[in-house]
C-alpha cells in the first residue's frame, strides 16, 4: 500500500511539473483556465505555431509609404493579463514590419479602459528598438471600456503637430488601429465620423466578446478591409501579415501589369503608355506603330510665281483675243468694200 501511495505522489510530481513547464507565468495558467472553461464541451484547438518574423525582409515593402500610426488599445478588466501580453506581442511585431523613423513611419500608442493614457506620442520613439522597448512596458489600467473618449483623445492629442504628426502638406497618411474585446461603455458614432472625416483612417479589430456593431460604427469605409475579428487574443498575431499587406504601398507595376511598354504607377493602381513612335492600342496595354502621314507642302514662293505666270498668260491671251477681233472688223470692212465695187 505504501509503495502505491509513493507511485502516487510521484505521478502527480510529474503532471505539476509538466503543467508548470506549459506556462511562463500564473497568469497565463489563469487565462488558459478561464478560456478551457469558457469553451467547455468543445473540441480543443490546435495552438497556434509560433512565427517570427524579419525585418530585413519586410521593411522593403513600407519604406515608399511613411505613416503617422496610433494603435488604440483596450486594457479593461476583461483583457486579462496574459492577454494583454499579446497585444503587446502584436503592437511590436507590427513594428517590424514597419519602416520606422523620422522620415518613415511614426507610432504613438493610447491605452485605455474608464481613463485614457498616451503612453507615448509620435515624436518620441523614431527607432524600432527605442519603440520596441516602449511598448513591453505599457501596463493595463483595467476597470471600464471608455472607447469613444480614447478615439478623441488620440484625434486631439496623438494626431497632432505638436506631439509629432507630419502636417498636411506633407501628405502623409493618418492611421488609427483600435483594439477591444468588449462593448464601449459611450458613444462611438460620432467621435468616429469627425476622427474620420479629419483625415484619420480608422481600423477597429474586435477580439473574442468584441461587439461587432461598434467595430462597425468606428471603422472607415470600405468596412469589409477595415473591420477586423479573432476569436482570442492567442490569435491576433495572424493579422500582422494582413495590416502588412494593407498599411504598406506595393507599388502596383511591380505585382504584374501586362504592359507591352511602360507602365506607370498611379496611386494603388497603374497605366500603360508607348515609347516614342507607338500608339496605345484599345486594350490599354499593348503598342501599335504610329503610322506617318506624309504631308506635301509646296514652296509659297513657287505658288505665287505660278500664280503670276497664269495671270500673266490670261492678261496674253485676252490682248490676243482683243487684236483678233480688230482684225475681224478690218477684213469685215474690207469685204464689203469690195463687194461694192
Amino acid at each position: 500500500m505504501k509503495s502505491f501511495f509513493g507511485f502516487f505522489l510521484c505521478c502527480v510530481s510529474f503532471l505539476l511539473a509538466d503543467i508548470s513547464a506549459s506556462y511562463s507565468t500564473p497568469s497565463e495558467m489563469l487565462a488558459q483556465s478561464y478560456a478551457q472553461r469558457r469553451n467547455y464541451g468543445n473540441p480543443p484547438k490546435a495552438r497556434a505555431p509560433q512565427r517570427t518574423l524579419n525585418p530585413a525582409a519586410t521593411d522593403s515593402h513600407c519604406r515608399s509609404r511613411p505613416l503617422d500610426l496610433v494603435f488604440i488599445i483596450d486594457s479593461s478588466r476583461s483583457v486579462r493579463p496574459g492577454e494583454f501580453e499579446k497585444v503587446k506581442i502584436f503592437l511590436s511585431d507590427m513594428v517590424d514590419t514597419l519602416d520606422v523613423s523620422a522620415d518613415a513611419t511614426r507610432v504613438a500608442v493610447v491605452n485605455y479602459a474608464s481613463t485614457v493614457k498616451i503612453e507615448f506620442f509620435l515624436k518620441d520613439h523614431l527607432r524600432k528598438e527605442s519603440l520596441k522597448q516602449a511598448i513591453s512596458l505599457i501596463e493595463p489600467l483595467a476597470a471600464g471600456t471608455m472607447t469613444g473618449l480614447a478615439i478623441k483623445k488620440a484625434m486631439d492629442e496623438a494626431f497632432t503637430e505638436k506631439s509629432g504628426a507630419r502636417p498636411k502638406s506633407k501628405n502623409i497618411s493618418k492611421v488609427a488601429i483600435i483594439v477591444t474585446d468588449g462593448r464601449p461603455q459611450d458613444q462611438v458614432e460620432e467621435v468616429s465620423a469627425a476622427a474620420r472625416a479629419s483625415g484619420i483612417e480608422i481600423y477597429a479589430v474586435g477580439v473574442d466578446r468584441a461587439d461587432i456593431g461598434s467595430l462597425k460604427l468606428m471603422a472607415s469605409n470600405p468596412l469589409e478591409d477595415h473591420v477586423f475579428y479573432v476569436e482570442t487574443y492567442g490569435v491576433i498575431e495572424k493579422l500582422t501579415s494582413k495590416f502588412r499587406e494593407t498599411l504598406c504601398f506595393v507599388d502596383p507595376c511591380a505585382m504584374g501589369n501586362g504592359c507591352e511598354h511602360i507602365c506607370v504607377s498611379s496611386g494603388s493602381t497603374f497605366y500603360c503608355k508607348c515609347r516614342k513612335g507607338y500608339i496605345l492600342n484599345e486594350d490599354q496595354k499593348t503598342c501599335s506603330l504610329k503610322q506617318m502621314k506624309v504631308e506635301i507642302v509646296q514652296d509659297p514662293c513657287l505658288c505665287e510665281a505660278r500664280l503670276a505666270f497664269q495671270r500673266q498668260t490670261q492678261t496674253s491671251i485676252q490682248n490676243l483675243n482683243s487684236k483678233l477681233a480688230e482684225v475681224s472688223r478690218k477684213v469685215e470692212q474690207m469685204e464689203r468694200m469690195l463687194a461694192r465695187m
